[in-house]
């Protein structure tokens, strides 16, 4: 019998090296302890979150006036304050290091590459520093952008936290309802966009669109000039101003930091919106700071100078993500366009020519690379690449496995699973413990993680709903205008009471890990079993045959059957014998419960604007009901395939 062996495991000196070591020696001497190991160390920052959030504080280098009282109100997690007496500005802690060094790279598809020093942030942070509080916007403000991953984004930012206003964000490529469905509900005093932006090859003009949501906004408008003509946007949106003209009246100088709470309104976030409205989630400045700075520094090891990358869009929180890596002093590499325009190595080019130490992207990603036959690990030099993440969704065991195989074998994989709600994560990676097929390292620092069953009560080698049973410092501090905490208590503490509630289906594994194994209310229930649709597709996409693929439950003669859509490769067609094969891999891979009671193609999945397939927006359509907000959706046309399919009113 040939016993399960880990796909990574670090050595001495890897560990040696690796701050989260340092951080838990520093602690114990500290604190006056002994930990025996790193789980003892975990226990502990659950048990004692007050200092263990004060150790990340100081190990960390806050920049900020931490106060005496660590948290109050503790009993109650919506009542819960960490650090209710400090003062501190997000910018300014982003903002500590000056030079002609990096801060910004940016490469836009092949047709733009930038590079942006420290000093020219800083001088560009200061002049719309200047330009914002000219034209009357002030602490509490929000500022709304529809703006591609282009350094003056991260500036733009920058400089509406120097103040204190909140900053919300879109990509560029949604649709004008979608973006008045987000940025209509929290009133901004301007609207920032770019002219144009480039994907796949192709100019995509955004004026038009600019103009029609800045008229109904009722707001003026900033032009950032990227891939078009941005005075002639500027006159086509009609009471807008370029960047240069906006900011020309004013000169770089020093940056004034407002200090700020610790719970100061830093971001607004939105739910996909793919079920009504987006939510919008209000997350602090000191929260997501120092919650990113704990993952940053000690769950990923960056350390000042490292080339950190995410592939990410600004709707997506990965953004927000990865700009707090400038308060270490790494710097940022960013990317817009597609990853495989002019081809699917574009990203591994980037990686290689940078030396990314850090590489994140999306599991979809990874399983496209590897269905592409791209194998960076025999074409690239990824030398500098020590981690690699993965989340948006589950990464199947086979992108586990591909990782290691393709890109490169001595790289820690740290599938990493959390989201817009927390705008960071709940389970990543951890320099310290191996990296198993198909696992999640473990839970965060801090953050008192669990998997209960629909009793309420704790189980190991069970599914059931991913939890957390104490308060953290990146729990949103409101949703928007949301009267009386309705509906941030209807998002996570209607299931169980005073816990923190996910909404992911998820498992501890024998290595003290965790499977996400979709979203909770996507779970399908066959006969009364919960079965997570990531289970089904870790197998199905296997197969050469399938591209991808997306399952539901439909009601059908008093239970609910698995109806599993494929979207099949090129040339490929649904006969007798696919089905048989998918359904005899789903039957071995899973179990008999799992297989799907039909097994349909379409030629297109809708998904998010992040790449998130939509199970619900899919299962509504199914059942004749209208889905309430297809600007969500990247592709919504795709919903249509699935609303005559004859073979669902059939046994």
């Amino acid at each position: 019998m040939v016993l399960e062996q880990p796909l990574w495991v670090p050595s001495e000196a890897f560990m040696a090296k690796a701050p989260m070591r340092a951080f838990i020696d520093w602690c114990a001497k500290r604190e006056g302890l002994t930990f025996a190991d790193y789980d003892a160390f975990h226990q502990w920052s659950i048990d004692a979150r007050g200092a263990f959030w004060s150790a990340v504080w100081d190990f960390c280098g806050v920049k900020g006036k931490k106060g005496e009282r660590l948290l109050i109100d503790d009993e109650r997690m919506l009542d819960a304050r960490f650090f209710p007496d400090a003062a501190l500005n997000f910018a300014e802690n982003l903002l500590s290091r000056r030079g002609s060094g990096d801060a910004l790279v940016f490469v836009g598809e092949d047709k733009v590459q930038s590079r942006m020093s420290w000093d020219q942030l800083a001088a560009l942070v200061s002049r719309l520093q200047q330009a914002f509080q000219a034209m009357g916007i002030e602490k509490g403000d929000r500022i709304a952008a529809m703006m591609p991953n282009v350094p003056e984004t991260v500036a733009a930012m920058l400089a509406a936290a120097s103040f204190g206003a909140i900053w919300s964000s879109c990509s560029p490529d949604f649709g004008e309802q979608g973006v008045l469905d987000r940025f209509g509900q929290i009133e901004p005093k301007l609207f920032i966009t770019c002219d144009a932006y480039w994907y796949n090859g192709k100019k995509q003009d955004v004026a038009e669109k600019a103009r029609a949501v800045a008229a109904k906004l009722g707001v003026p408008a900033l032009v950032v000039p990227y891939a078009g003509d941005a005075e002639a946007a500027a006159r086509t949106i009609g009471n807008a101003k370029t960047l240069a003209a906006f900011i020309a009246p004013f000169a770089a100088k020093e940056i004034a930091f407002t200090p700020l709470p610790f719970s100061h309104p830093l971001y607004i976030l939105f739910s996909s919106g793919t079920t009504g409205v987006p939510k919008c989630i209000v997350h602090s400045a000191g929260g997501t700071l120092i919650q990113h700075l704990k993952e940053h520094r000690l769950h990923c090891g960056l350390s000042e100078g490292e080339k950190l990358f995410y592939f990410t869009t600004c709707g997506w929180m990965m953004w927000n993500w990865l700009v707090s890596g400038l308060a270490l002093g790494a710097t940022l590499c960013l990317y817009d366009g597609s990853p495989f325009y002019p081809d699917g190595n574009v990203l591994f080019d980037y990686a290689a020519k940078e030396q990314f130490a850090i590489f994140g992207t999306s599991a979809k990603y990874i399983d496209a690379v590897r269905k592409g036959g791209i194998e960076p690990a025999r074409t690239h030099d990824l030398s500098a690449l020590r981690l690699m993440t993965s989340t948006g969704s589950p990464l199947s065991p086979e992108g586990f496995s591909f990782v290691y195989e393709g890109i490169k074998p001595d790289v820690q994989l740290a599938s990493i699973s959390g989201g817009t709600d927390i705008v960071s994560c709940f389970v990543l990676g951890n320099p310290l413990k191996p990296v198993w097929r198909g696992e999640i390292q473990g839970p965060g620092l801090g953050l008192a993680v669990d998997v209960w069953d629909d009793e309420g009560k704790p189980v190991r080698g069970e599914k059931g709903e991913l939890v957390c049973t104490r308060a953290f410092p990146s729990m949103p501090v409101m949703f928007w205008n949301d009267e009386g905490q309705k509906k941030y208590r209807a998002a996570y503490f209607e299931r169980f009471d005073n816990i923190w509630c996910h909404g992911d289906f998820a498992e501890w594994t024998g290595h003290g890990g965790l499977i996400i194994h979709g979203r909770s209310d996507a779970t399908l229930n066959p006969g009364g079993v919960r079965i997570g649709t990531a289970e089904i597709y870790n197998q199905v996409e296997q197969l050469d045959e399938v591209i991808e693929a997306i399952c539901i439950g439909q009601d059908f003669e008093d239970d609910v059957r698995v109806i599993l859509f494929v979207r099949l490769a090129a040339g490929e067609t649904l006969t007798p014998d696919l089905v048989a094969k998918i359904k005899t891999k789903i039957r071995t891979g899973a179990s008999p419960r799992h297989v799907p009671a039909k097994v349909l193609a379409v030629s297109d999945i809708p998904r998010t604007k992040s790449g998130k397939i939509v199970e619900l927006a899919v299962r509504e359509v199914v059942h004749g009901r209208p889905v309430k907000n297809k600007e969500a959706l990247a592709n919504p046309e795709a919903l249509d395939l699935f609303a005559d399919l004859a073979e669902l009113r059939t046994a």
